[in-house]
Formats: C-alpha cells, sequence, structure tokens
C-alpha cells in the first residue's frame, strides 16, 4: 500500500500499478464538520487530473471533491452513498470515495507524500 495526497486534500491507496483508491483525507474531514451526503462520479466516466468527479456535503458547507490523476472510475462505494458519515468515522478506511483505473501512472509522482502532506495542510 502506498498513500499519496494532493494538495486539494484527496488520498490516492495505490495497491497496484493499474488502479487505486480514492477518499477525502482528515484534514478535509475536520474542516467539513458532519458528512451528510456525497455524489459519486459514474461507473465508466473518466476525469483529467483536477476535474471536479463528485461532491460531498456536510452541515457546514459543501465541497467538490478533486480527481487526484487521470483516469476511468471503475467502482464506488456504495456504502458512502447509503451511509455518508463513514467520510467522518472512517475517512482513510471505508469512507473511501471511488476506484480509478490509472490512465497516466507517473502522476502519482507529483502527489505529496503523507510528511510532505502533513506540512501543506499546516498552512492551508
Amino acid at each position: 500500500m502506498s498513500l499519496k495526497f494532493s494538495r486539494d486534500h484527496e488520498w490516492v491507496n495505490v495497491s497496484n500499478p493499474d488502479s487505486a483508491i480514492v477518499g477525502i483525507t482528515l484534514h478535509a474531514q475536520d474542516a467539513l464538520g458532519d458528512v451528510v451526503f456525497v455524489d459519486l462520479p459514474e461507473v465508466g466516466a473518466s476525469f483529467k487530473q483536477g476535474d471536479v468527479a463528485g461532491v460531498v456535503e456536510s452541515v457546514k458547507a459543501a465541497a467538490d471533491v478533486y480527481m487526484p490523476v487521470d483516469g476511468e472510475i471503475v467502482e464506488v462505494n456504495e456504502a458512502l452513498r447509503d451511509d455518508p458519515s463513514l467520510a467522518n468515522t472512517a475517512p482513510l478506511a471505508e469512507g473511501w470515495f471511488f476506484k480509478v483505473k490509472l490512465a497516466v501512472p507517473s502522476q502519482l509522482d507529483d502527489l505529496l507524500d503523507e510528511a510532505a502532506y502533513e506540512a501543506f495542510a499546516k498552512e492551508a
């Protein structure tokens, strides 16, 4: 497992060279507060890095979920759709948003490792 982070506060768990799991970071979850709704992308949809791939709504605000890498959505977390609070209780586990087939795996090199993300999030 290799965890990477975007500057838009998404995490990317790379379990193999071809695909990754994406969710929102603890920093994003803390900023949003209690998540009440998620709008997930359609399976089969393709996105470019930086595209809006979904929306998360909380009691405080709504925020876009950005695609951290180019790719095609191969699975969405239906459990999260049914229970959006998973984004609060387990944002790095059961609260994942979608799985993506990587179109340009080298884009992962531009994402932050955990230490760099933590430093970035403290300044945000």
